[in-house]
């Protein structure tokens, strides 16, 4: 499976291209790309996402392309600028990518793209699976550009999966590392009332999940990037707080953590109950289901505290 990868030099990105052989990648930078992702051997080309289409020659050979290209949605406050950097990059992004496979003389055969759990807005009280409407408000209006531009693909003979990633807890980055120093020194606790559903994922379950859209005939469409194991933000602290063996006792108030985070503040207190059906109808087995078993091989680098 020769792969097209965008978005290769974040956090999901890296880890993906350690599961694939020789992987192109299309980045603002080709030459800093191909230094810092030197290790996986890759072949880079320039491209600025929202300016243009890439390069023709990157989709030489290419069976099937990965975008995960995006702004980071969780750095910086939300003003208008940011906000439409984080549309622009996504929107605008893939259909430039969608264009250039049009273009191209020789389509991969399989197009898998990146999508969120934003798409279904504040649910409490709703579960929710890949048949579930789409929300309003700002993310769930990026998804559902983000996912039309992507599907866009279809008409041109390519099987399309959007894949909807929850919160990504691993090693080294995302949302692990803006959490673990609080609770590291015991002053670590739920996010307003904490009874909020928080849709979660562990890392190695987001590159399974990209690479299960990839090989499995039967996913066609939106698949929901969450692990099974649902939880509140209170039980994920909680967790949270056993794995490490840290009290988690001063709760950061609603009003507090809109001060300090601006609009991106509403994401996390948001309430989402989302189930993978599409992943386990089709028959992906998660590593990591549950969240005490994630938490405690992202700090420990194994399971042996999911007993604590």
């Amino acid at each position: 499976m020769r792969a097209l990868v965008t978005g290769a030099t974040g956090f999901v990105g890296q880890r993906l291209l350690a599961q694939l052989e020789k992987p192109v990648v299309l980045s603002r930078s080709a030459a800093a790309a191909e230094k810092k992702l030197a290790a996986h051997g890759v072949t880079a080309f320039d491209w600025q996402a929202v300016d243009g289409l890439p390069p023709s020659e990157a989709l030489d050979g290419i069976d099937v392309v990965f975008n995960l290209a995006g702004e980071p949605v969780a750095e910086g406050r939300w003003n208008e600028a940011k906000r439409q950097r984080i549309r622009d990059s996504r929107v605008v992004g893939t259909r430039h990518l969608v264009d250039a496979i049009a273009a191209s003389n020789q389509r991969p055969s399989v197009l898998v793209s990146a999508s969120a759990v934003g798409y279904y807005g504040d649910r409490p009280g709703e579960v929710l699976d890949e048949a579930s409407t789409c929300s309003d408000g700002f993310l769930a209006d990026v998804c559902v550009a983000w996912e039309s531009e992507a599907i866009r693909a279809m008409e041109l003979g390519l099987r399309v999966v959007c894949l909807r990633i929850g919160v990504v807890l691993g090693r080294g980055g995302g949302a692990m590392g803006q959490m673990l120093t609080p609770f590291k020194f015991g002053v670590g606790g739920r996010l307003g009332n904490g009874k909020q559903y928080m849709p979660w994922i562990h890392l190695d379950d987001v590159v399974g999940l990209l690479l299960h859209g990839a090989k499995q005939d039967s996913v066609r469409g939106p698949m929901n990037g969450v692990a099974p194991g649902s939880c509140t933000n209170q039980e994920f602290t909680k967790a949270l707080g056993r794995v490490l063996k840290r009290p988690t006792i001063l709760p950061v108030p609603a009003f507090g953590l809109r001060l300090a985070l601006g609009g991106f503040a509403d994401v996390l207190l948001e309430s989402q109950q989302i189930v993978p059906r599409v992943a386990q109808e089709t028959g992906y087995s998660f590593q990591y289901p549950q969240i005490t078993d994630a938490l405690a091989e992202v700090i420990h680098g194994d399971c042996s505290s999911s007993a604590a």
